[in-house]
């Protein structure tokens, strides 16, 4: 892992479609290994539902991210990335504690921003209804009337957004670059305030390749409503098109900070462990 303490660089707008097609390239080098580490983290992720035990994994979330970037980066340097590097950060000693009090504050911050939008809003705000949402039960949310959805899904964005610019730099300051909580939230705010230009060109370029799997998913759908055997292949199909596109941009996040915080020029060849896998 990297300990240089370097601050962040300014690259030109152009950049951002770079740190596109550079993700496209790291995923085709190790697709499989790293779809399969995507596929089981939704199954953790799938178990936040649990009390305690969701709470637990929702503040590990930065951890688990580190992880994925680890494995990006083990893939760049040539090696192939296993299931290991996802838990890697969260038994990593010093790593361990700052990334679960990231999670701590991305969690605290994500529900009082939409708690406070949706403020005023009880049929939004009802806990039995929410939990028939979540569950896919198309009838409840027939029972939200337009404005009401309109705020929950602006809630939602909000916070995703939130959370996120929070999150882009300051979880691969702190497991590449060593840095203390505060400092890696300081320095990764202000390397996306520097490259404004570059992460709304990027932006731009996920919108666009999210057109295709939108509507490659609309047509799978479709065919979901067939029944049997087909309909759980094809599930499983918009399952994999979409950790893809989530794929892609843990992608573009580990080529942006290694773009904008300059680490390692110089390619060293990951280390093998004992079980034949290789590690960073």
């Amino acid at each position: 892992m990297e300990n240089q303490q370097k601050s962040p660089l300014a690259v030109p707008a152009s950049q951002g479609i770079s740190w596109l097609m550079q993700s496209l390239a790291l995923i085709r080098m190790q697709a499989g290994r790293l779809l399969f580490i995507a596929v089981f983290l939704q199954v953790i992720l799938g178990l936040t539902s649990i009390p305690v035990i969701g709470l637990l994994i929702i503040i590990s979330v930065p951890g688990f991210s580190a992880g994925i970037l680890e494995a990006f980066d083990v893939t760049r340097r040539g090696g192939f990335p296993g299931i290991n590097l996802l838990f890697r950060p969260l038994v990593s000693g010093t790593h361990t504690g700052r990334l679960v009090l990231m999670g701590l504050l991305v969690f605290v911050v994500g529900v009082v921003s939409i708690s406070l939008l949706l403020s005023g809003s009880d049929n939004v705000l009802n806990p039995e209804l929410l939990a028939r949402i979540e569950q896919g039960d198309v009838e409840a949310i027939n029972q939200l009337d337009l404005e009401a959805l309109r705020k929950l899904v602006m809630a939602f964005l909000v916070g995703l957004a939130i959370s996120g610019t929070l999150s882009y730099f300051t979880i691969p300051l702190i497991w590449f670059g060593n840095r203390k909580l505060g400092t890696a939230l300081a320095e990764g705010i202000r390397a996306l305030l520097i490259n404004w230009k570059a992460f709304l060109v990027l932006t731009l370029g996920l919108i666009v390749s999210l057109i295709p799997v939108s509507l490659l998913t609309g047509l799978l759908l479709g065919l979901a409503g067939t029944g049997g055997l087909v309909s759980f292949v094809v599930m499983g199909l918009i399952m994999i098109l979409i950790l893809a596109y989530q794929m892609l941009i843990f992608g573009t996040q580990y080529c942006a900070y290694r773009d904008v915080f300059g680490i390692d020029t110089v390619d060293e060849p990951p280390q093998q462990d004992s079980d034949g896998q290789f590690v960073a």
